[in-house]
This record gives C-alpha cells, structure tokens and sequence, in this order.
C-alpha cells in the first residue's frame, strides 16, 4: 500500500519538475521568444497521443527591404549572382569611370581602402598606384588611378574593350596568345537629371574633356560626325538652355553611350543613330521634364540598374532569412524529440508501461539524476 502511494505521489511531482524544466528549455531566461496567447495556439497543445511541446514565434520581415514594383522580368539567375575574382590568378578589375557620377572618389577608394594581402603601394605627391597581385608583379586593377587614362581621358567601353588588353600586356611583358585574362568592368551610374546638372554646372566652369579619343572602329569621329558645341576654347558660362540645345552635346545620354558597344550602332555617324529633344524651356518644372527627355535611354538605364541592385539585395536577405529560419526549425525539432523522450521515460516509470520491481526503480534514478543536472539550461541545449 505504502510502494503504491509513494509512485502515486511521484507522478505530479515528476510531470511538475518535467514541466519547469521544458520551459526553460524552450524559453531559456535570456530570451523573449516565448509569449502566451488567449487563443488556442500557444506553449503547448493536446494531440491524439498525448502532450507535445510546440515552440511559437513570430515570422517577421521588419528589416527586409519594402516590397518593389517590378517593372523589369528579372529571373532567378540575374538576382543570385555570385563572381568569383580571383585576384591570384588573371583575373583584372577595369573600372570604367563616368563623368560626374562619383568616380574619382570611388577610384581612390579602390587603391586606398580596400584590405587586401599586399594592399596598393600609393606614393605621397603621386597620382597613381601600383596594385600587384600578391607575390607578383602583375597589375590586377585598371582604372585612374592605377594605370592612369591608358586608354584616353574617360574612355567607354567600346574604347576599353579593344584596348586594355593591350596595354595589360605591355605593362606586364606578357605576349597575348599567352596571356588569357577575364576582365571585370565596374562602373558607376548617378540619377540622370542630376548627372546631367552636375555635367553642365562642371562645363560651365570650364571643363572641356577635349583630349577624350571617342575611338570606335579604330579611328575618332570627323568633325562631321562630332562638332562642337561652342567656338573657341571652352563653353565657360553656357546657359543650361543653351547646353540643352546643342545636338550633339555628349552629355545627352552619356551613361549608356559610354557602356554600348557603339561599332554595332554606327560608332558617332548620327545618321544610325535616334537623337532626342525637349520641346520648350520654361519653369524649372519643365526644364526636368527636358533634361529627363534628352537623356530618355540614361533613365531607362538607371532605372533598370536601381532595381536590379534592390532586388538583388532583397534577394539575397530573403534567402538569408529562409536559412536562418531553417536552422531555428531544426533546433525546434532536436528540443521537442528530446521531450518526447522524456515524456515516454516518466509515461512508463509512472505505470504507463506496467510492470515494476529493481530495473523499474533503477530507471528511475536515472531519469531523476537527469533531470536534477539542468543548472544551466542553454549549456545544456547546445551540449545535447
């Protein structure tokens, strides 16, 4: 009578210490993931086979970036893009530097803050820097401030393209056949409008970019296919009007200009190519409208880069979450099998099972001594 009023006894004290001791599992001190609700959604729930322990959080996306319009078909294979440069190897970084869209700063980052094994050697009173890769003397960077304008004042990429290959093997006394580089072009795009502003603001202090090559099919544009804007020897004081007017004024549209290859669209013969014109000039209102209408293709441009850039970036934080959330669920699933163990361990030490005796008593020992070495709650998680 005594043996069976003792395991009667036992039964809730058991179940009590098993339930202190899962809750603090699940919702260690440290943590405020664990809240009650008024529903039926909560720390526990009953099923046909008993009680099992159910872990509820909150799925939030509060620093995911908002949601985009899309306005481009991008497929998963434009959103998760991975490049491997291996700066070792052949690999050469070529920065293609746009007028007024914060080149020259983003160049100097380039050499100067980039933690590298063998960082750039810049010189004080010097204007370039000399990037080699780690124990070789081989340039892994073309751009300004590295190798200098090697291939003409703000060359585009049709200029580029044809050229830095040859220039990389002169500097490195490399013969061409034998010299199989990958080259990365990076560049940097602005808002057009304010591009465009900034370009007249720059020009009308007088800035000219006249010793730019503009190659193209191996030959520079006639004075026919590219005139002047202005007589004399700069536009210093144009009117925004007046640089709005000139048709073939390259700040129209420079940014896609100078990443086209321009030899499959006729090169600067403007017979091949559509030009665009604002109507009027008037309140400042309309002179954006303008501005916006003769760089028309540099706002599709832009607009097409920004929300590749967003959705790669929302892309890549969602994946990151979807991984993050995977790892928690794992975790969830390793604490609710190790309750259930000890739910079918007090289920029959309690007489669910049956039975009884020295093995049953021996078995009881040890499920308490278990139970008792939980000082440390999530030690005791990441142990088991």
């Amino acid at each position: 009578m005594e043996e069976k009023f003792n395991r009667l006894i036992f039964i809730p004290i058991a179940a009590v210490l098993f339930l202190m001791i899962g809750y603090q599992y699940v919702c260690p001190a440290d943590s405020n993931t664990c809240y009650f609700r008024s529903d039926d959604k909560g720390l526990f729930q009953r099923y046909s086979s008993g009680f099992e322990l159910v872990y509820t959080e909150q799925e939030t996306d509060e620093d995911l970036p908002s949601k985009i319009t899309s306005r481009f078909n991008f497929t998963e294979r434009d959103l998760d893009r991975h490049v491997d440069f291996n700066i070792r190897g052949d690999d050469v970084m070529v920065f293609l530097h746009i007028q007024k869209t914060g080149g020259t700063t983003f160049g100097r980052h380039l050499v100067k803050n980039i933690q590298l094994e063998q960082p750039c050697d810049c010189l004080p009173g010097q204007r370039k820097c000399t990037c080699h890769r780690p124990g070789k003397a081989e340039s892994w960077l073309f751009s300004r401030f590295s190798t200098g304008w090697s291939c003409g004042l703000h060359a585009d990429w049709t200029e580029l393209t044809s050229c830095v290959p040859v220039v990389m093997n002169k500097r490195d006394k490399k013969s061409a056949p034998k010299s199989k580089r990958n080259f990365y072009y990076i560049t940097m795009l602005r808002d057009p409008v304010s591009r465009y502003l900034s370009e007249w603001k720059h020009v009308q202090r007088g800035a000219t970019w006249k010793t730019a090559l503009h190659m193209c099919d191996g030959r520079p544009p006639t004075q026919d296919e590219l005139p002047a804007c202005y007589s004399g020897e700069d536009w210093t004081g144009v009117p925004l009007a007046d640089f709005m007017t000139c048709p073939s004024n390259l700040a129209n549209n420079r940014q896609v200009r100078m990443l086209a290859d321009l030899s499959l669209v006729g090169c600067y013969n403007m017979s091949s190519i559509n030009s665009t014109r604002a109507a009027s000039v008037g309140i400042s209102e309309k002179v954006r409208w303008r501005i916006e209408g003769l760089n028309a293709l540099d706002v599709e441009l832009y607009e097409y880069a920004k929300e590749l850039f967003l959705r790669r970036y929302q892309y890549n934080r969602q994946k990151q979450h979807q991984e993050e959330r995977l790892r928690r669920w794992q975790e969830r699933q390793q604490r609710q099998l190790l309750h259930r163990t000890y739910l079918a361990q007090l289920w029959r030490l309690g007489g669910g099972g049956g039975g009884g005796g020295e093995e049953e008593k021996e078995e009881e020992v040890k499920v308490l001594q278990e139970v008792a070495t939980t000082e440390d709650y999530s030690s005791q998680v990441v142990r088991w």
